[in-house]
Protein backbone atom coordinates (compact mmCIF):
# COMPACT_ATOMS: atom_id res chain seq x y z
CA UNK A 1 0.00 0.00 0.00
CA UNK A 2 1.42 3.44 -1.07
CA UNK A 3 1.18 6.21 1.42
CA UNK A 4 1.37 9.83 0.20
CA UNK A 5 2.34 12.35 2.79
CA UNK A 6 0.44 15.61 2.68
CA UNK A 7 2.37 18.81 1.82
CA UNK A 8 1.67 22.08 3.53
CA UNK A 9 1.27 24.25 0.42
CA UNK A 10 0.38 27.27 2.47
CA UNK A 11 3.68 27.09 4.36
CA UNK A 12 5.62 26.67 1.09
CA UNK A 13 3.83 29.65 -0.39
CA UNK A 14 4.85 31.87 2.49
CA UNK A 15 8.49 30.94 1.96
CA UNK A 16 8.55 32.14 -1.68
CA UNK A 17 8.35 35.90 -0.97
CA UNK A 18 11.10 35.57 1.61
CA UNK A 19 13.25 33.68 -0.90
CA UNK A 20 12.69 36.32 -3.60
CA UNK A 21 13.44 39.10 -1.12
CA UNK A 22 16.75 37.40 -0.35
CA UNK A 23 17.57 37.19 -4.06
CA UNK A 24 16.76 40.88 -4.49
CA UNK A 25 19.02 41.81 -1.59
CA UNK A 26 21.81 39.67 -3.05
CA UNK A 27 21.39 41.31 -6.46
CA UNK A 28 21.42 44.80 -4.92
CA UNK A 29 24.51 43.90 -2.91
CA UNK A 30 26.24 42.59 -6.03
CA UNK A 31 25.40 45.76 -7.98
CA UNK A 32 26.61 47.97 -5.14
CA UNK A 33 29.83 45.96 -4.93
CA UNK A 34 30.43 46.40 -8.66
CA UNK A 35 29.66 50.13 -8.48
CA UNK A 36 31.99 50.64 -5.52
CA UNK A 37 34.76 48.72 -7.29
CA UNK A 38 34.27 50.46 -10.64
CA UNK A 39 34.00 53.92 -9.09
CA UNK A 40 36.98 53.05 -6.87
CA UNK A 41 35.18 54.66 -3.93
CA UNK A 42 37.36 52.96 -1.34
CA UNK A 43 40.50 54.59 -2.75
CA UNK A 44 41.81 57.43 -0.63
CA UNK A 45 42.94 60.77 -2.00
CA UNK A 46 46.61 61.66 -1.69
CA UNK A 47 49.23 64.15 -2.85
CA UNK A 48 50.96 63.25 -6.11
CA UNK A 49 54.05 61.06 -5.98
CA UNK A 50 57.09 63.02 -7.13
CA UNK A 51 60.40 61.67 -8.48
CA UNK A 52 63.30 64.14 -8.65
CA UNK A 53 66.92 64.72 -7.77
CA UNK A 54 67.66 66.93 -4.80
CA UNK A 55 68.89 70.27 -6.15
CA UNK A 56 68.33 73.99 -5.55
CA UNK A 57 65.83 74.03 -8.43
CA UNK A 58 63.79 71.07 -7.18
CA UNK A 59 63.70 72.44 -3.63
CA UNK A 60 62.54 75.80 -5.00
CA UNK A 61 59.84 74.15 -7.11
CA UNK A 62 58.49 72.06 -4.24
CA UNK A 63 58.25 75.22 -2.14
CA UNK A 64 56.74 77.36 -4.92
CA UNK A 65 54.28 74.85 -6.39
CA UNK A 66 51.80 73.71 -3.72
CA UNK A 67 49.66 72.05 -6.41
CA UNK A 68 52.39 69.44 -6.78
CA UNK A 69 52.59 68.63 -3.08
CA UNK A 70 49.09 69.05 -1.69
CA UNK A 71 46.32 66.47 -1.88
CA UNK A 72 44.55 66.21 -5.24
CA UNK A 73 40.81 65.82 -4.53
CA UNK A 74 38.66 64.62 -7.46
CA UNK A 75 34.82 64.71 -7.33
CA UNK A 76 33.77 62.28 -4.61
CA UNK A 77 31.15 60.17 -6.41
CA UNK A 78 32.97 59.47 -9.70
CA UNK A 79 36.34 61.25 -9.75
CA UNK A 80 38.30 58.28 -8.41
CA UNK A 81 37.45 56.25 -11.49
CA UNK A 82 40.08 56.68 -14.18
CA UNK A 83 37.54 55.44 -16.73
CA UNK A 84 34.93 58.08 -15.88
CA UNK A 85 37.55 60.83 -15.77
CA UNK A 86 38.78 59.74 -19.21
CA UNK A 87 35.31 59.34 -20.70
CA UNK A 88 34.11 62.70 -19.36
CA UNK A 89 37.20 64.39 -20.79
CA UNK A 90 36.67 62.63 -24.13
CA UNK A 91 32.98 63.54 -24.39
CA UNK A 92 32.94 66.99 -22.85
CA UNK A 93 36.52 68.23 -22.54
CA UNK A 94 35.77 70.79 -19.85
CA UNK A 95 32.74 72.49 -18.25
CA UNK A 96 31.70 76.10 -18.81
CA UNK A 97 34.30 76.40 -21.56
CA UNK A 98 35.38 79.99 -22.36
CA UNK A 99 35.91 81.18 -25.92
CA UNK A 100 39.28 82.94 -26.19
CA UNK A 101 39.71 85.20 -29.21
CA UNK A 102 42.70 84.34 -31.38
CA UNK A 103 44.18 84.85 -34.83
CA UNK A 104 44.75 81.88 -37.13
CA UNK A 105 48.09 81.69 -38.92
CA UNK A 106 48.98 79.50 -41.90
CA UNK A 107 52.57 78.44 -42.59
CA UNK A 108 53.69 76.87 -45.90
CA UNK A 109 56.00 73.88 -45.38
CA UNK A 110 58.85 72.78 -47.65
CA UNK A 111 57.01 69.64 -48.76
CA UNK A 112 53.90 71.56 -49.81
CA UNK A 113 51.95 71.02 -46.60
CA UNK A 114 50.28 73.96 -44.87
CA UNK A 115 50.71 74.09 -41.11
CA UNK A 116 48.35 76.23 -39.03
CA UNK A 117 48.20 77.52 -35.49
CA UNK A 118 46.10 79.94 -33.48
CA UNK A 119 47.69 82.87 -31.67
CA UNK A 120 46.13 84.30 -28.49
CA UNK A 121 47.54 87.45 -26.89
CA UNK A 122 47.96 87.75 -23.13
CA UNK A 123 45.12 89.41 -21.19
CA UNK A 124 47.44 91.13 -18.75
CA UNK A 125 51.05 91.51 -17.72
CA UNK A 126 52.98 88.48 -16.55
CA UNK A 127 54.09 88.47 -12.90
CA UNK A 128 57.72 88.78 -14.04
CA UNK A 129 56.86 91.62 -16.48
CA UNK A 130 58.56 89.54 -19.19
CA UNK A 131 57.18 88.68 -22.62
CA UNK A 132 56.44 84.95 -22.42
CA UNK A 133 54.69 82.73 -24.95
CA UNK A 134 53.26 79.30 -24.27
CA UNK A 135 53.69 77.11 -27.35
CA UNK A 136 51.12 74.33 -27.03
CA UNK A 137 50.79 70.99 -28.82
CA UNK A 138 47.38 69.26 -28.34
CA UNK A 139 46.57 65.55 -28.20
CA UNK A 140 45.81 63.12 -31.03
CA UNK A 141 43.69 64.65 -33.79
CA UNK A 142 43.09 67.80 -31.72
CA UNK A 143 43.33 71.53 -32.41
CA UNK A 144 42.83 74.92 -30.79
CA UNK A 145 39.03 74.63 -30.81
CA UNK A 146 38.92 71.69 -28.38
CA UNK A 147 37.27 72.55 -25.06
CA UNK A 148 40.21 71.51 -22.88
CA UNK A 149 42.58 73.62 -24.99
CA UNK A 150 40.27 76.65 -24.88
CA UNK A 151 39.98 76.37 -21.10
CA UNK A 152 43.73 76.10 -20.63
CA UNK A 153 44.46 78.96 -23.05
CA UNK A 154 42.00 81.30 -21.34
CA UNK A 155 43.51 80.51 -17.92
CA UNK A 156 47.05 81.04 -19.24
CA UNK A 157 46.14 84.32 -20.96
CA UNK A 158 44.79 85.65 -17.67
CA UNK A 159 48.16 84.91 -16.08
CA UNK A 160 50.00 86.99 -18.65
CA UNK A 161 50.98 84.36 -21.22
CA UNK A 162 50.66 84.74 -24.96
CA UNK A 163 49.54 81.35 -26.31
CA UNK A 164 50.27 79.69 -29.65
CA UNK A 165 48.33 76.45 -30.25
CA UNK A 166 49.24 74.06 -33.04
CA UNK A 167 46.39 72.66 -35.12
CA UNK A 168 47.49 69.14 -36.04
CA UNK A 169 47.80 68.70 -39.78
CA UNK A 170 44.46 67.43 -41.04
CA UNK A 171 42.65 67.87 -37.71
CA UNK A 172 40.73 71.09 -38.40
CA UNK A 173 37.30 70.45 -39.89
CA UNK A 174 36.73 71.78 -43.42
CA UNK A 175 40.43 72.60 -43.98
CA UNK A 176 41.85 70.68 -46.92
CA UNK A 177 45.31 69.19 -47.02
CA UNK A 178 47.79 70.72 -49.47
CA UNK A 179 50.16 67.75 -49.43
CA UNK A 180 49.54 63.98 -49.22
CA UNK A 181 50.24 63.61 -45.49
CA UNK A 182 48.71 64.27 -42.08
CA UNK A 183 50.09 64.61 -38.56
CA UNK A 184 51.77 61.56 -37.07
CA UNK A 185 52.72 60.39 -33.59
CA UNK A 186 56.12 62.06 -33.58
CA UNK A 187 56.46 64.39 -36.59
CA UNK A 188 57.80 67.70 -35.22
CA UNK A 189 57.83 69.70 -38.49
CA UNK A 190 54.64 71.68 -37.92
CA UNK A 191 55.38 72.36 -34.25
CA UNK A 192 58.91 73.48 -35.20
CA UNK A 193 57.51 75.83 -37.85
CA UNK A 194 55.18 77.39 -35.28
CA UNK A 195 58.02 77.88 -32.78
CA UNK A 196 60.26 79.44 -35.45
CA UNK A 197 57.46 81.85 -36.38
CA UNK A 198 56.97 82.91 -32.76
CA UNK A 199 60.71 83.50 -32.31
CA UNK A 200 60.85 85.68 -35.43
CA UNK A 201 57.63 87.59 -34.75
CA UNK A 202 58.46 88.26 -31.08
CA UNK A 203 62.26 88.59 -30.78
CA UNK A 204 62.11 89.33 -27.04
CA UNK A 205 59.76 86.55 -26.05
CA UNK A 206 60.71 83.55 -23.94
CA UNK A 207 58.98 80.21 -24.43
CA UNK A 208 57.13 77.76 -22.20
CA UNK A 209 56.54 74.51 -24.09
CA UNK A 210 53.41 72.45 -23.26
CA UNK A 211 52.30 69.14 -24.76
CA UNK A 212 49.18 67.08 -24.03
CA UNK A 213 49.13 63.30 -24.60
CA UNK A 214 50.46 62.73 -28.15
CA UNK A 215 51.51 66.39 -28.07
CA UNK A 216 53.72 65.60 -25.07
CA UNK A 217 55.66 63.12 -27.19
CA UNK A 218 56.05 65.68 -29.99
CA UNK A 219 57.33 68.53 -27.80
CA UNK A 220 59.83 66.36 -25.91
CA UNK A 221 61.10 64.88 -29.19
CA UNK A 222 61.32 68.36 -30.74
CA UNK A 223 63.41 69.75 -27.89
CA UNK A 224 65.71 66.72 -27.90
CA UNK A 225 66.28 66.59 -31.66
CA UNK A 226 68.55 69.65 -31.82
CA UNK A 227 70.14 71.75 -29.10
CA UNK A 228 69.11 74.92 -30.93
CA UNK A 229 65.44 73.94 -30.48
CA UNK A 230 65.86 74.75 -26.78
CA UNK A 231 67.01 78.33 -27.40
CA UNK A 232 64.88 80.82 -25.44
CA UNK A 233 62.90 77.93 -23.91
CA UNK A 234 62.35 78.38 -20.16
CA UNK A 235 60.79 74.98 -19.48
CA UNK A 236 58.67 72.17 -20.89
CA UNK A 237 55.59 70.42 -19.49
CA UNK A 238 54.30 67.08 -20.82
CA UNK A 239 50.98 65.63 -19.62
CA UNK A 240 49.72 62.04 -20.04
CA UNK A 241 52.05 60.88 -22.79
CA UNK A 242 53.25 57.29 -23.24
CA UNK A 243 56.94 57.99 -24.06
CA UNK A 244 57.56 54.88 -26.18
CA UNK A 245 55.17 54.07 -29.05
CA UNK A 246 56.48 50.53 -29.51
CA UNK A 247 55.85 49.55 -25.90
CA UNK A 248 52.60 51.53 -25.76
CA UNK A 249 51.10 49.73 -28.76
CA UNK A 250 51.94 46.35 -27.25
CA UNK A 251 50.02 47.26 -24.09
CA UNK A 252 47.23 48.90 -26.10
CA UNK A 253 46.21 45.51 -27.48
CA UNK A 254 45.62 44.10 -23.99
CA UNK A 255 42.17 43.85 -22.39
CA UNK A 256 43.06 44.87 -18.84
CA UNK A 257 41.60 48.25 -17.86
CA UNK A 258 39.48 47.96 -21.05
CA UNK A 259 42.50 49.22 -22.97
CA UNK A 260 41.55 47.31 -26.10
CA UNK A 261 38.16 49.07 -26.14
CA UNK A 262 39.82 52.47 -25.91
CA UNK A 263 42.11 51.40 -28.75
CA UNK A 264 39.06 50.51 -30.85
CA UNK A 265 37.38 53.85 -30.09
CA UNK A 266 40.49 55.88 -30.93
CA UNK A 267 40.98 53.85 -34.10
CA UNK A 268 37.41 54.65 -35.17
CA UNK A 269 38.09 58.36 -34.59
CA UNK A 270 41.29 58.23 -36.63
CA UNK A 271 39.58 56.33 -39.45
CA UNK A 272 36.92 59.02 -39.75
CA UNK A 273 39.57 61.75 -39.77
CA UNK A 274 41.73 60.06 -42.41
CA UNK A 275 38.75 59.16 -44.60
CA UNK A 276 37.61 62.79 -44.56
CA UNK A 277 40.86 63.57 -46.45
CA UNK A 278 40.72 60.58 -48.78
CA UNK A 279 40.51 62.62 -51.99
CA UNK A 280 43.52 64.75 -51.01
CA UNK A 281 45.64 61.82 -49.89
CA UNK A 282 44.90 59.91 -53.11
CA UNK A 283 44.75 62.77 -55.58
CA UNK A 284 47.80 64.89 -54.74
CA UNK A 285 51.04 64.25 -56.56
CA UNK A 286 53.77 62.20 -54.86
CA UNK A 287 51.22 60.46 -52.65
CA UNK A 288 52.45 57.25 -51.05
CA UNK A 289 48.89 56.10 -50.31
CA UNK A 290 46.72 54.10 -52.72
CA UNK A 291 43.27 52.47 -52.77
CA UNK A 292 44.63 49.23 -51.32
CA UNK A 293 45.86 51.12 -48.27
CA UNK A 294 42.42 52.65 -47.78
CA UNK A 295 40.81 49.22 -48.03
CA UNK A 296 43.09 48.08 -45.19
CA UNK A 297 42.22 51.23 -43.27
CA UNK A 298 38.48 50.52 -43.52
CA UNK A 299 39.03 47.04 -42.07
CA UNK A 300 41.29 48.27 -39.25
CA UNK A 301 40.14 47.89 -35.63
CA UNK A 302 43.26 49.22 -33.85
CA UNK A 303 45.64 52.16 -34.04
CA UNK A 304 48.44 49.73 -34.83
CA UNK A 305 46.67 48.58 -38.02
CA UNK A 306 46.00 52.20 -39.03
CA UNK A 307 49.63 53.13 -38.43
CA UNK A 308 50.78 50.20 -40.55
CA UNK A 309 48.41 50.80 -43.45
CA UNK A 310 48.53 54.60 -43.58
CA UNK A 311 50.49 56.63 -41.02
CA UNK A 312 53.99 55.14 -41.44
CA UNK A 313 53.84 55.72 -45.19
CA UNK A 314 53.53 59.50 -44.85
CA UNK A 315 57.24 59.63 -44.02
CA UNK A 316 58.41 56.58 -45.92
CA UNK A 317 59.01 54.18 -43.04
CA UNK A 318 59.42 50.63 -44.39
CA UNK A 319 58.20 48.87 -41.23
CA UNK A 320 55.88 49.66 -38.34
CA UNK A 321 58.68 49.00 -35.86
CA UNK A 322 60.91 51.58 -37.56
CA UNK A 323 58.03 54.08 -37.50
CA UNK A 324 57.50 53.63 -33.76
CA UNK A 325 61.23 53.72 -32.98
CA UNK A 326 61.89 56.92 -34.93
CA UNK A 327 58.77 58.76 -33.76
CA UNK A 328 59.07 58.13 -30.00
CA UNK A 329 60.53 60.78 -27.71
CA UNK A 330 62.17 58.13 -25.51
CA UNK A 331 65.20 58.27 -27.83
CA UNK A 332 65.50 62.08 -27.62
CA UNK A 333 64.19 63.19 -24.25
CA UNK A 334 67.52 62.67 -22.46
CA UNK A 335 68.91 65.53 -24.61
CA UNK A 336 66.50 68.02 -23.04
CA UNK A 337 68.40 70.26 -20.62
CA UNK A 338 65.73 72.85 -19.74
CA UNK A 339 63.50 72.24 -16.71
CA UNK A 340 61.12 69.43 -17.66
CA UNK A 341 57.90 68.49 -15.85
CA UNK A 342 56.42 65.10 -16.76
CA UNK A 343 52.89 64.44 -15.47
CA UNK A 344 50.96 61.16 -15.56
CA UNK A 345 48.08 59.56 -13.69
CA UNK A 346 48.27 56.12 -12.09
CA UNK A 347 44.71 55.27 -13.17
CA UNK A 348 45.14 56.37 -16.78
CA UNK A 349 43.50 53.54 -18.76
CA UNK A 350 45.40 54.46 -21.95
CA UNK A 351 48.94 54.58 -20.54
CA UNK A 352 50.09 51.28 -19.02
CA UNK A 353 51.92 51.53 -15.70
CA UNK A 354 54.95 49.80 -17.22
CA UNK A 355 55.52 52.87 -19.40
CA UNK A 356 55.88 55.05 -16.31
CA UNK A 357 59.27 53.53 -15.55
CA UNK A 358 60.66 55.70 -18.36
CA UNK A 359 59.96 59.12 -16.77
CA UNK A 360 60.73 57.75 -13.31
CA UNK A 361 64.22 56.61 -14.36
CA UNK A 362 64.77 59.89 -16.20
CA UNK A 363 63.90 61.94 -13.10
CA UNK A 364 66.24 59.78 -11.02
CA UNK A 365 69.15 60.52 -13.37
CA UNK A 366 68.60 64.12 -14.54
CA UNK A 367 68.42 67.09 -12.19
CA UNK A 368 66.27 69.16 -14.59
CA UNK A 369 63.49 66.55 -14.70
CA UNK A 370 60.60 66.21 -12.26
CA UNK A 371 58.10 63.35 -12.65
CA UNK A 372 54.70 63.85 -11.02
CA UNK A 373 52.31 60.89 -10.72
CA UNK A 374 48.80 61.48 -9.40
CA UNK A 375 46.69 58.72 -7.84
CA UNK A 376 43.63 59.72 -9.85
CA UNK A 377 42.87 61.76 -12.94
CA UNK A 378 42.46 59.27 -15.77
CA UNK A 379 43.71 60.29 -19.20
CA UNK A 380 43.66 64.09 -19.43
CA UNK A 381 40.82 64.39 -16.92
CA UNK A 382 42.19 65.66 -13.60
CA UNK A 383 38.78 67.11 -12.69
CA UNK A 384 38.38 68.65 -9.26
CA UNK A 385 35.16 69.06 -7.26
CA UNK A 386 33.41 68.32 -4.00
CA UNK A 387 30.83 65.59 -4.61
CA UNK A 388 29.28 65.42 -8.08
CA UNK A 389 29.91 68.46 -10.26
CA UNK A 390 33.45 69.24 -11.46
CA UNK A 391 34.96 72.70 -11.37
CA UNK A 392 35.60 74.55 -14.66
CA UNK A 393 39.36 74.53 -14.05
CA UNK A 394 41.14 71.24 -13.50
CA UNK A 395 44.11 70.30 -11.35
CA UNK A 396 46.09 69.99 -14.59
CA UNK A 397 45.32 73.54 -15.76
CA UNK A 398 46.36 75.06 -12.45
CA UNK A 399 49.43 72.85 -11.94
CA UNK A 400 50.92 73.69 -15.35
CA UNK A 401 50.51 77.45 -14.93
CA UNK A 402 51.80 77.31 -11.37
CA UNK A 403 54.92 75.40 -12.49
CA UNK A 404 55.47 77.79 -15.41
CA UNK A 405 55.14 80.81 -13.09
CA UNK A 406 57.68 79.32 -10.69
CA UNK A 407 60.19 78.61 -13.47
CA UNK A 408 59.75 82.13 -14.89
CA UNK A 409 60.50 83.61 -11.46
CA UNK A 410 63.50 81.28 -11.02
CA UNK A 411 64.96 82.25 -14.39
CA UNK A 412 64.37 85.96 -13.80
CA UNK A 413 66.20 85.79 -10.47
CA UNK A 414 69.01 83.92 -12.20
CA UNK A 415 69.31 86.57 -14.91
CA UNK A 416 69.33 89.34 -12.29
CA UNK A 417 72.06 87.55 -10.34
CA UNK A 418 74.18 87.10 -13.47
CA UNK A 419 73.82 90.77 -14.39
CA UNK A 420 74.88 91.73 -10.86
CA UNK A 421 78.03 89.63 -11.14
CA UNK A 422 78.82 91.15 -14.56
CA UNK A 423 78.55 94.71 -13.20
CA UNK A 424 81.03 93.92 -10.42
Amino acid sequence: MCVVESVDLHAFGTELPAMFDGMKLAAVAAVLYIVVRWLNLKSSTAPPGISFQDSPLSRYLLKSCPMLTKEYVPPLLWGKSGHLQTILYGKMGRVNTPTPCGLRKFLPMQDGATASFDLFEALGEHSTADDITMVICPGIGNHSEQNYIRTFVDYSQRHGYRCAVLNHLGALPNVELTSPRMFTYGCTWEFGAMVDYIKRAFPQTLLVVVGFSLGGNIVCKFLGEKRSNQDRVLCCVSVCQGYCALSAQETFLQWDQCRRLYNFALAAKMKRLILSHRSSLLGLASSSIDDADFNKLCAATSLEQIDDSIMRKFHGYSTLREFYEKESCVHYIHNVSVPLLLVNSLDDPLVHQALLDIPRRLADKMSNVMFVLTQHGGHMGFFEGDVLFPQPLTWMDKAIVEYANAICQWEKKGRSARRGVTRK
